[in-house]
């Protein structure tokens, strides 16, 4: 028997019966490992802590977890689990649903300030979204750009099609599905009624019709055993009337070893009559030991063979989906500017057409007035009047026919105006395609790094190259094959940060909050405080110790003030106003004070400084970003003259257009070609992790 690796639309219906019970349970925390398993961490008043696990990938499900059966915690939360953190953190789950019949669970979160949802889509590819109460989409796990449908930050959420719903139908809907049908029952049952190739089958057996009777030859007995048996099914799966079973596969029919878990169902199964289960009291239970036992099967060496085949046909499928999307974009985007032509091309037509339409509201002609003098107009023959099509009252548009274009206008806007938004819609829809590029890129990335894998799972009795070294033997990172990733997370890591050519550690706040964090907890007797003479500048602090060590006095090299000081720059309102170089003051820690002077005010993050400064004047805004292999193998960023002696490779910014994001994926792609493991930056870094060490405005690469 095939093992289960993705659930049913009963699997889910019954599912969200269930979970219905904890509903008012807290969210705590949420994590997310390898990029499709999303744990929430909930406490419950009855039954205390509660383990919620969705997992959108391979394979694809969604239950309560025993404590026991939750991976540890990962490292650092990536940004989509900070996200959700500061989304349901302290909100309360009032609502589990299926949408429709389809696979796919809508979890609902309140809070004050903020309604959630939590969207699992839990076929084809998978995706986790999480939406605003009017579906708006916040933030998702991959971002899809179809013909039919868009899912990404900032669109409007769409569910798939409706499909068949055979839990909900009438008799007469069930009737003319059958007889649309030119196929045996079973298979009518599992697509047209979607009730899926299993479900079917038990639908057949409990009402005992035979599965592979063509369904003209079915009769109406045979119809009434289908549709009865049907009602008392969904009866027990919407009423919450499980009896929920785990299946096993056994070695032999004597001894029933048991040799792995095959299937998890609400119920017992006349199709799995004689194999070997275990009963539970609840669904979830069931579903988290197979899924669990799923994990724990590791094959024997050189037994299994990953289906590589099925790993590139999915990322090559998408690649041709986001083609589609791109191809439209272009061609919708071309639409809005040849419309926005045809105004200019036709000013006149069109200002006589807008001017008499704000002559005849002036004059409180109703929208059905001005549409009726139109077409008496058209039918006199008057030509320019023809190109009238028709009027929007709710939007307050005219609708005209231009050059063969159908083209929407808001009278009062005039020719220009009109115009002008037709070309900003184009442009819109040409910032949709960069993104759906972009998405592309990690598509095809995804799908090389497939084929390396199948590449070197074929290879045979080939030993690993040494580590190729140079002259003075040493590793040639950028040559080497399997590079290992040694990473330890450190406490300073959450503020903007690096060490100095000398190895002492600056550190600069993100935010106002981390600004009085870093001066009220890490700054120490001994420390120096520096500030770029700017508006907006975070705190930065060298450290002359640890947070663990007694603070003294250390001779500072000018070095690394220096290097403390052009730290300082780049992440202030300078870089921001695409200036090159700033001004910075250094002071002492007792020279830092949140009491302001008489009559002021001190708002959060910001400081009083009394006495004397040393200043740095006119210090350059230059960052670099590169790949540390050894020791330990990270991003790091700063000062070329301190990264450029601590990473293996690196590039440096300046000032210029591109954002944070974008230029984080342009770092991302520059450093990754640089490696022959091409699979290493994937796993040490991420265009988040570069764009936390990218200053906030915009920047370019230096060539």
């Amino acid at each position: 028997m095939d093992q289960k690796r993705t659930m049913t639309s009963v699997d889910i219906r019954a599912l969200a019966t269930e979970l219905r019970d904890y509903e008012g349970a807290k969210l705590d925390k949420a994590y997310l490992y390898d990029d499709d398993l999303v744990r929430l961490k909930l406490r419950d008043f009855d039954r205390g802590r509660v383990e919620l696990l969705i997992e959108t990938g391979d394979p694809k499900r969604a239950h309560v977890a025993d404590p026991d059966h939750v991976p540890d915690a990962p490292g650092r939360p990536p940004d989509f689990a900070m996200m959700l953190r500061n989304r349901l953190s302290g909100a309360d789950l009032v609502d589990v649903r299926q949408h429709e019949f389809d696979r796919i669970l809508v979890f609902e979160f309140e809070r004050e300030d903020a309604d959630t949802l939590l969207i699992a889509e839990l076929f084809g590819d998978g995706n986790l979204v999480v939406a605003n109460r009017d579906r708006e989409v916040i933030d998702c796990l991959d971002t899809v750009r179809l013909k039919s449908r868009t899912v990404a930050p900032g669109s409007v959420y769409g569910f798939p099609a409706s499909r068949f719903d055979p839990l909900s139908c009438s008799r007469e809907a069930f009737d003319a599905k059958m007889r649309e049908s030119d196929s045996d029952i079973v298979r009518t049952l599992a697509t047209q009624h979607n009730l899926g190739g299993l479900w079917a089958e038990e639908l057949c057996s409990r009402a005992g019709v035979e599965k592979t009777r063509d369904i003209a030859d079915a009769t109406d007995d045979e119809y009434d055993a289908l549709f009865d048996t049907l009602e008392r099914l969904r009866e027990d799966i919407c009423d919450g009337n499980s009896d929920p079973r785990l299946y096993w596969e056994t070695e032999n029919e004597d001894d029933h070893e048991r040799t792995r878990p095959v299937d998890a169902t609400p119920m017992p199964l006349a199709e799995y009559e004689g194999v070997d289960c275990d009963a539970y009291d609840r669904f979830t239970g069931a579903l988290d030991d197979y899924f669990y036992e799923l994990d724990r099967e590791e094959p024997e060496p050189g037994s299994t063979r990953p289906d590589f085949e099925s790993e590139v046909a999915k990322y090559e499928r998408i690649i041709d989906q986001q083609e589609g999307a791109i191809e439209g974009f272009e061609q919708e985007a071309e639409e809005y500017r040849e419309m926005a032509e045809s105004l200019y091309g036709n000013y006149d037509l069109v200002d006589e057409i807008l001017g008499t339409v704000r002559e005849a509201r002036a004059n409180d002609f109703s929208w059905g007035d001005v549409e009726a003098r139109f077409e008496e107009a058209a039918d006199a023959g008057n030509e320019r009047a023809s190109h009238v099509i028709g009027v929007k009252p709710e939007s307050g548009e005219v609708t005209v026919d231009i050059d063969g274009n159908r083209i929407d206008l808001v009278p009062e806007e005039g020719v220009e105006k009109n115009a002008d938004r037709l070309y900003q819609e184009a442009k819109r829809v040409e910032e949709k395609k960069e993104g759906a590029l972009a998405a592309i890129e990690d598509t095809r990335e995804d799908l090389a790094d497939v084929k390396r894998r199948r590449e070197e799972w074929e290879a045979e009795d080939t030993e690993p190259e040494p580590d190729e070294q140079d002259e003075d033997g040493e590793t040639d990172w950028l040559a080497t094959q399997n590079i290992p990733v040694r990473y330890d997370e450190q406490w300073y890591e959450r503020f903007r940060w690096f060490h100095t050519s000398d190895g002492f550690l600056v550190i600069g706040g993100r935010n106002a909050d981390q600004n009085e964090e870093i001066v009220k907890k890490y700054m120490e007797k001994g420390d120096l405080f520096f500030h770029a003479q700017a508006h907006g500048g975070p705190v930065t602090v060298l450290k002359a110790t640890g947070p663990s060590e007694p603070s003294k006095d250390v001779d500072i090299p000018e070095q690394s003030r220096a290097e403390a000081a052009r730290f300082a720059v780049p992440h202030s309102s300078v870089w921001k106003d695409g200036k090159f170089e700033g001004d910075v003051y250094e002071v002492t820690p007792d020279q830092v004070s949140k009491t302001p002077e008489s009559g002021e005010y001190l708002e959060k993050g910001g400081f009083t400084i009394r006495g004397d400064r040393t200043y740095y004047e006119n210090a350059t805004v230059g960052c670099a970003v590169g790949v540390q292999c050894e020791p330990e193998t990270r991003v790091l960023g700063g000062p070329e003259q301190a990264i450029a002696e601590q990473v293996e490779t690196y590039v440096t910014l300046e000032p210029g257009q591109y954002a944070q994001n974008d230029i984080a994926k342009l770092i991302y792609r520059e450093l990754k070609s640089r490696f022959a493991d091409e699979s290493f930056l994937r796993k040490v870094a991420s265009p988040d992790l570069i764009q936390e060490f990218c200053p906030p405005g915009g920047s370019r690469l230096v060539e």
